[in-house]
């Protein structure tokens, strides 16, 4: 009762929010479409936090044609890496979340990749929807700051996690045998 409570708060806490972005902010300018991205990043952790679902549904399991992690490599996931550990984001995470060399830590890694991807993929539908509103209101042009910030901000993080997950099931699989 009190976990569906919390719930329904940060939906509705959300809700408002957004609105308040929507009343106060261009809709077709960038400071929205940084505002929503940010304000949708804050809420719907808060609102997976809450939930703790053990994630395992099979969208989480690598494809066939994701294997190696090619797909990915041909969109440019290799730089987003770097361009993630150049403004320090990377650094930035592992100091709040260090790696530690045992199974476990491996598996709550795991996990984190699928909760962040879960987490990017909502923003994404939500932020996609003010974009197409936004293009069909203000036209294309207008809505793409929307677009641009989805992409970098939501998708390739998807994408990243996508890639980065068959390589810790790797090394969870090699320290298990150990």
């Amino acid at each position: 009762m009190r976990k569906t409570l919390i719930l329904t708060l940060i939906a509705t806490l959300t809700t408002g929010s957004v609105y308040a972005i929507v009343c106060y902010i261009r809709a077709d300018s960038f400071s929205f479409a940084w505002a929503l991205n940010f304000l949708l990043m804050l809420c719907v952790l808060a609102f997976t936090q809450t939930l703790k679902s053990p994630l395992t549904s099979s969208y989480f399991n690598t494809k066939a044609w994701e294997r190696g992690g090619k797909i990915y490599e041909r969109f440019g996931t290799n730089f987003f890496r770097k361009l993630l550990v150049w403004i320090g984001w990377e650094k930035l995470v592992r100091k709040s979340n260090p790696i530690e060399k045992n199974t476990q830590a491996l598996m709550d890694l795991h996990y984190q990749t699928k909760k962040s991807e879960l987490d990017h993929l909502i923003i994404l539908f939500i932020v996609l929807g003010f974009n197409v509103f936004v293009a069909f209101k203000f036209g294309f042009s207008r809505s793409l700051w929307l677009l641009v910030l989805n992409v970098i901000l939501n998708l390739y993080p998807i994408f990243l996690q996508r890639y980065n997950r068959p390589r810790i099931e790797r090394a969870i699989n090699l320290s298990k045998r150990r």
